[in-house]
């Protein structure tokens, strides 16, 4: 079993800007993050859950909040606190198919642990301060296929590009 980032970002790898989303696309909401994330597990960080309307967990999934604070609590989420908890889990539920939510820490200390990563690639750039790692530039990762590009109703286009990890 392994765990799968997924990720809209624009064409700097951006992912976010003053803790909101850079813009949402009811395509990919609907046509990628739902389609592939309805029914599995999600892992998120804390600040993450707090970019979501009402702070509530995201419905039809597994929602697990990452946090290093140990007194936090979210009614109806599994919370752990480091990649070693994060790992256990995986090994204690081979049958869930987890997927790496966001946000940029979350990210950039937990790919590792995945294999693959389905990324909305937006074509713009948009004002930005956080980042997922750049798949093209990083040896470890290879672009397996990408999607034909959608114009969306929001005025960007964007296409689906999904990434392996190389096997050595």
């Amino acid at each position: 079993m392994s765990m799968i980032a997924i990720a809209a970002v624009d064409e700097n790898w951006a992912i976010g800007n003053k803790g909101d989303l850079l813009i949402s696309i009811p395509e990919d909401q609907k046509g990628v993050f739902r389609k592939y994330t309805a029914g599995n597990t999600v892992v998120f960080g804390r600040k993450t859950l707090m970019t979501f309307p009402g702070e509530r967990l995201l419905p039809k999934r597994v929602n697990i909040i990452l946090t290093r604070n140990k007194l936090f609590a979210k009614e109806g989420a599994v919370i752990l606190h480091d990649k070693e908890e994060l790992k256990t889990y995986e090994e204690e539920h081979p049958e869930e198919k987890i997927f790496l939510i966001g946000g940029e820490s979350v990210y950039k200390t937990m790919l590792d642990l995945c294999d693959e990563a389905i990324i909305t690639y937006i074509h713009k750039t948009f004002e930005a301060d956080a980042y997922f790692p750049n798949l093209d530039e990083d040896p470890e990762w290879i672009l397996d296929r990408e999607e034909e590009t959608i114009e969306s109703e929001v005025g960007v286009s964007f296409n689906v590009r999904f990434y392996k990890k190389k096997i050595d």
